[in-house]
């Protein structure tokens, strides 16, 4: 940096020479002399030169790899902006989002139109699936979830698309409601309200803007809300008071072999 600062420094004095009309002809060359003079480094006693115009030249180079490199791929802190611009799906991740909230509404209605999902859709949660498009759409009916929740809300929000997968929308859900209706047909109201765990969800698209996988129910922090830490539906059975009958469907509990581990941990200390 001191060397490219010199360099700099010498090139104004040449420059400022030559526009004094005054100045000597002695005084013009040896500035002119100076300009090309070698840049002496010293480093434990070894001496090296380098030409003042190499540096200037290296200085400039640097200045222009680092402006046209291209952004890291993999890294600690991704340049999401930058690796977004390289997609070359044919479907902007603005417009993406728009998509998947559209197809979110329609399916919080309960709308699941034919058209908008391909022929290969899958529905994946942590436990469930991969469920196809007619076993989906007949599952997630049979549980009338509105008429035994009916302020049922997803609360999705923080929708991005994937800095590596162009065509796949993340977005995060909170279920909240209260029971005031009959869930799933046989479930009688109990005035509880239900909060449930954030959890990742996401939605995949064709390039013809059709959703090939929707994911749910993945949750984040298990120790918030009232569902037990679990999502998707089987959170909303356990919050009230009715959960499904099988382990997948209740709240995660320590195996006895997880606790000897940890007790033969603790005793090695």
């Amino acid at each position: 940096m001191a060397a490219a600062q010199s360099a700099l420094s010498v090139v104004s004095r040449c420059a400022l020479t030559q526009k004094q009309g005054g100045a000597s002809t002695n005084s013009l060359r040896q500035t002119r002399a100076l300009c090309r003079a070698p840049i002496v480094h010293k480093c434990r006693g070894f001496k090296t030169s380098t030409p003042r115009s190499h540096v200037i030249t290296a200085a400039a180079s640097t200045e222009v790899s680092e402006s046209t490199s291209a952004p890291e791929k993999y890294a600690d802190f991704l340049d999401e902006e930058a690796l977004l611009a390289q997609s070359t799906f044919p479907i902007k991740p603005d417009d993406l989002i728009l998509k998947a909230k559209d197809w979110l509404k329609n399916a919080g209605q309960g709308v699941y139109e034919d058209s908008s999902m391909s022929d290969d859709f899958e529905f994946v949660g942590p436990v469930v699936g991969p469920l196809g498009k007619e076993e989906f759409i007949s599952a997630i009916g049979s549980f009338r979830l509105k008429d035994g929740v009916p302020d049922l809300t997803g609360n999705m929000h923080h929708f991005r698309v994937d800095p590596h997968m162009h065509n796949r929308v993340w977005f995060t859900s909170i279920l909240r409601g209260t029971h005031t209706g009959t869930l799933a047909g046989r479930f009688e109201p109990t005035g509880i309200e239900v909060v449930s765990t954030p959890q990742t969800c996401s939605l995949t698209f064709t390039e013809q803007g059709q959703v090939k996988e929707y994911t749910i129910g993945y949750p984040m922090d298990r120790r918030l809300g009232n569902t037990g830490g679990l999502g998707g539906v089987f959170g909303l059975f356990y919050a009230i008071g009715s959960p499904l009958p099988f382990p997948e469907a209740n709240p995660w509990k320590m195996s006895k072999r997880y606790r000897f581990f940890n007790l033969i941990g603790r005793l090695m200390r």
